[in-house]
């Protein structure tokens, strides 16, 4: 028996080819222009825009909307233009100065400070508030003509000494951080007058150094661990307004007259078993409050209605907060029910401040509501 031989046409397998090639050169193509459509192209091209908008320093929420990053190069001119080097007034209160003087940075996205704004050495104001930023570059003392810096509810816990170089600086807040130490350098800033450290729950001491600000008429170091006023305190010879409450005060010093210009003394929640008759030298003292609570001992002028002074022992009712496992959780709980009572004794004094006469005593009740 023979071999069978199959016999084929080869125009057939040749047009079955050209056929095969065709389709997967039209498949390329296809697939080339899926890619150049696709939204890996338009990620990238976010991812980029993200990255020079963070560089600049744009707070997220101008190009973020509802999730969608608006990407293009008219928002990002504007925002450049309105956003932290704008050109219009402030505010009125900042006697009308244009905001190319001024730096505001705010959101917990931030945990760094951008990197253009080493460049930005004619700021004259940064208001920084409410972020994770930690550290203070020592690159501030390049900002000469600084006048305000507003570093509340940050994460900050160091100051650099390089801070003692801003001449000009005239208001310092860093309440509600972290910090465990205040700079000596600081007693460099001849012109400080407002001074606010309150809130960061670990303050013990303030640097002597700081006797050198005889400009400061605001000193605000409640929420701390302070055991007595500070000597560089009592040294601010133009000091109008003190607050020191919520310390582990147990006695004023004996000197405590020789703040002649202080009108306002804020005192409570402190150890204080006892107020010396020093404070009665005080003739400009227009509001006292203290925790009634230990008060054994205090000049009965203090409460003479014929005085000016607005005097107010407040009975406290605390109630224990429910203990927290987690340290940091404890901090950070702790620090919102300080800010809390903060804003409440604001509006409180306030609230004084209009008054002809205040109580003899005023009871404050706490309430802790957990869901």
């Amino acid at each position: 028996m023979g071999h069978k031989v199959v016999v084929f046409d080869i125009s057939v397998i040749r047009g079955l080819w050209e056929t095969r090639v065709k389709k997967h050169k039209a498949w390329q193509k296809k697939e080339a222009e899926r890619l150049e459509k696709s939204a890996l192209e338009k990620i990238k091209e976010e991812w980029n825009f993200v990255a020079e908008c963070r560089k600049k320093g744009v707070p997220q929420a101008l190009y973020c909307k509802n999730g969608f990053v608006d990407t293009s190069a008219r928002l990002l001119e504007k925002i450049e233009r309105n956003s932290l080097i704008k050109q219009s007034p402030l505010s009125k209160d900042r006697d009308k100065r244009s905001s190319a003087f001024v730096f505001e940075l705010s959101g917990e996205h931030w945990r760094e400070l951008p990197d253009s704004l080493k460049e930005q050495t004619h700021l004259e104001e940064w208001h920084i508030n409410n972020t994770l930023i930690r550290i203070i570059p020592t690159y501030i003392e390049l900002f000469e003509a600084m006048r305000i810096l507003d570093l509340q509810k940050n994460q900050i816990s160091h100051l650099p000494a390089e801070i003692g170089c801003l001449k000009k600086l005239r208001e310092l807040n860093v309440s509600f951080n972290h910090l465990r130490s205040i700079p000596p350098e600081l007693g460099d800033c001849e012109n400080l007058e407002k001074l606010d450290c309150s809130g960061n729950l670990e303050l013990t001491e303030l640097p002597f150094e700081l006797s050198n600000l005889k400009q400061v008429t605001f000193v605000d170091i409640s929420a701390n661990k302070f055991s007595s006023v500070p000597i560089c305190v009592l040294r601010m010879s133009n000091l109008q307004w003190l607050d020191i409450s919520n310390n582990n005060l147990n006695d004023l010093p004996q000197d405590i007259d020789r703040l002649e210009e202080l009108q306002t003394f804020l005192l409570y929640k402190n150890k204080l078993t006892y107020l010396p008759n020093e404070l009665l030298n005080l003739k400009k003292l227009s509001l006292l409050v203290v925790s009634g609570d230990r008060l054994v001992e205090l000049p009965t002028a203090l409460c003479d209605s014929s005085t000016p002074l607005k005097f107010v022992s407040l009975m406290d009712n605390p109630i224990e907060n429910t203990k927290c496992q987690d340290g940091e959780e404890k901090m950070e709980s702790e620090q919102d029910r300080q800010h809390f009572d903060k804003e409440f004794m604001k509006a409180y004094i306030e609230d004084l401040k209009e008054r002809e006469s205040v109580p003899s005593y005023t009871t404050k009740v706490s309430f802790s509501l957990q869901l």
